[in-house]
């Protein structure tokens, strides 16, 4: 349906994820990961070609904040003070298979963290490219930090598996 006010027609909403139970009444909500690469990256790949790859980043960030915004409004609300959030957070990202999401070093007023998430849906796995490919991850990590502090979040990612690494590594700054 066409938003009225914007001509956009897929302005998210969880209605467009529909109803599996449904739809998939034999596979249900299971895919591979490497159908979920293929989408991505082939995204990527056309998005590049049009727009560059620094525009396919922001675009990719601004994305994942979306995304994180949201996945904080569906899955992670209930949570209100930071040793909740972040069990909760760990928790739901293994669950829906995201990856094992750590805090490595973090201060007391969460202004400045460091974070990790192994078995990165992303890239875990992938060939090492020099270059970290996390972007969306990077727009998914502000978005559920704002969601749950309020303030907005510059999220870099620092470590890749195809950089090198085997953990995908991100600093979490408060922007000021």
């Amino acid at each position: 349906m066409i938003s009225a006010t914007d001509g956009r027609k897929y302005e998210f909403s969880w209605d467009l994820l529909g109803d599996l139970a449904i739809g998939r009444p034999n596979l249900g909500n299971q895919t591979r990961v490497e159908v979920y690469r293929l989408m991505q990256f082939t995204f990527r790949d056309v998005l590049e070609s049009k727009f560059g790859a620094e525009m396919t980043d922001e675009i990719f960030f601004q994305a994942g904040a979306v995304a994180g915004k949201e996945f904080y409004s569906h899955f992670l609300a209930e949570a209100k003070d930071v040793g909740t959030f972040v069990k909760l957070l760990q928790s739901t990202f293994k669950e829906y298979g995201i990856g094992i999401f750590r805090i490595e070093a973090a201060d007391d007023d969460m202004k400045n963290l460091v974070v990790t998430v192994a078995e990165d849906l992303d890239c875990s796995g992938l060939p090492e490219l020099e270059y970290e490919v996390c972007t969306y991850d990077e727009g998914f990590i502000a978005g559920i930090m704002e969601s749950f502090t309020g303030r907005f979040y510059d999220v870099k990612e620092i470590d890749c598996w195809c950089t090198g690494d085997r953990t995908c590594r991100f600093t979490v700054d408060l922007v000021e």
